[in-house]
């Protein structure tokens, strides 16, 4: 049985991926590397964004920002924009959104991790590991939010 395009499923490529801009900061040095005496609290944002660059290729950003502690006591801050570049073939146009928002991200979220963890590690603290996140349920808050503002309009 043929699907109506040579029999060619969809196909997701990773044509490149790469840091596309990346700051931490570490204020309070030296004072920061000492022992804690509390954990300090973590705050992270997660945010994805796309744009076409070719007609089947796109570029999509996986930005993180986050810092620990706060005020005087913050001990690092960091902000990472980390990006690739993929190739979409054969994917239904009703599903081309969810594959760029959850699928690309997903792909890109291993190599995200290790520079943050590496950016913190080189400021003089623990490896930072970010633990996994879930971009199917980010993506399904994030459509449930835009319907809630839609129908508030």
């Amino acid at each position: 049985m043929s699907d109506g395009n040579g029999g060619a499923g969809p196909h997701l490529e990773a044509l490149a991926q790469y840091v596309k801009d990346l700051s931490f900061e570490n204020p309070n040095a030296p004072r920061s590397l000492g022992p804690q005496e509390t954990p300090p609290n973590i705050s992270i944002q997660v945010n994805v964004n796309a744009k076409p660059i070719a007609a089947n290729d796109y570029e999509i950003e996986l930005v993180l920002e986050g810092k620990a502690g706060e005020g005087e006591g913050l001990l690092f801050s960091f902000e990472l924009n980390f990006a690739g570049v993929f190739r979409l073939e054969n994917i239904p146009e009703a599903h081309v959104h969810q594959v760029l928002m959850i699928e690309c991200p997903r792909l890109l979220f291993p190599f995200a991790r290790s520079v943050l963890a590496n950016a913190v590690r080189d400021g003089g603290f623990p490896p930072f590991l970010l633990q996994p996140i879930d971009f199917a349920q980010l993506y399904q808050a994030r459509m449930n939010e835009m319907g809630q503002k839609g129908m508030n309009s």
